[in-house]
């Protein structure tokens, strides 16, 4: 063999050496972080597991599919007058078997939350509805005035995402209207007082708008029902309904994000836990169209 031959073989297998040890050295590939989400704000999205700092849900590795899950409404008495106790039978269905749905996971340490305003925007509750062994919800709450109320029910059925739904219930009379102005003024509530900044300060439909709450004393705040604070703002002619928890919470100082999604007057209730008492605090907002 001759010399050159050798030295071009030996060069080769030189080479091919340092390729297998240059593979040998290459660190493999590391897995694709997994994507955890909150099943509730799908914004907020994790490579590790935990619960959302938003809202306290337990975040997801795969949020299924938002398909809406039905809820059908019925009361007792039919006919309802104002003062009167009405006991209001929930029932969530499957969309794709139409059977009442019988298991659902915790949504802020209850199963359901319903919350209801009535048309002159004075009366206001956040109630929990009592699930029962055959799948339905059961409530009974007073209606102190006539006309009509409007509900807004959280719900999270197994398997799915959780569920937001809108319904109307009528109580005989007539309501009174008084005007609704909008007021920013601090509010004094059980044991605390809360103050409210905007922004930006004149909040316009369709944008963003960034509500600062500063409550005082700060001392003694703690969590409710999972999470800094639960807040639900309701447009004057009772179309829009929106629950949100905090975006962010630092001591006295919480913070809250929110679309208002047409321009007029939105009475804005917001309910802070401190020292075991929870604060019912209420604002009302003008927003501007572009």
């Amino acid at each position: 063999m001759s010399v050159r031959a050798f030295s071009r073989r030996a060069c080769i297998q030189i080479l091919a050496g340092c390729a297998s040890a240059f593979a040998l050295q290459k660190p493999q590939d590391a897995p694709a972080p997994k994507d955890w989400v909150c099943p509730m704000d799908p914004d907020y999205r994790s490579s590790n597991p935990g619960v959302c700092p938003r809202c306290g849900m337990t975040l997801v590795l795969r949020v299924p599919e938002r398909i809406e899950y039905p809820l059908q409404v019925s009361q007792s008495p039919e006919l309802l007058k104002p003062g009167d106790t009405v006991t209001l039978l929930f029932r969530v269905l499957n969309p794709a078997t139409g059977h009442t749905v019988r298991h659902f996971e915790l949504v802020h340490e209850k199963l359901m939350h319903l919350f209801l305003v009535n048309e002159n925007l004075q009366f206001f509750a956040h109630v929990h509805p009592v699930l029962q062994a055959n799948g339905t919800f059961v409530l009974s709450v007073r209606l102190p005035y006539g006309g009509m109320y409007r509900m807004l029910a959280d719900y999270y059925p197994s398997g799915s995402v959780p569920q937001l739904a809108v319904n109307t219930l009528f109580v005989s009379g007539v309501c009174d209207h008084p005007k609704i102005s909008p007021s920013l003024a601090p509010f004094a509530a059980e044991n605390l007082t809360a103050s409210l900044r905007l922004d930006p300060q004149a909040p316009i439909a369709g944008l963003e708008t960034k509500l600062f709450f500063t409550l005082d004393p700060a001392a003694g705040l703690q969590p409710y029902l999972g999470a800094w604070g639960h807040m639900l703002a309701v447009s004057d002619d009772l179309i829009d309904l929106l629950h949100l928890h905090p975006f962010l919470a630092s001591g006295g100082a919480i913070q809250f994000n929110i679309i208002f999604p047409r321009s007029g007057i939105y009475r804005i209730w917001t309910q802070f836990q401190r020292e075991g008492v929870v604060n019912t605090v209420i604002f009302t907002v003008p927003v501007k169209s572009l």
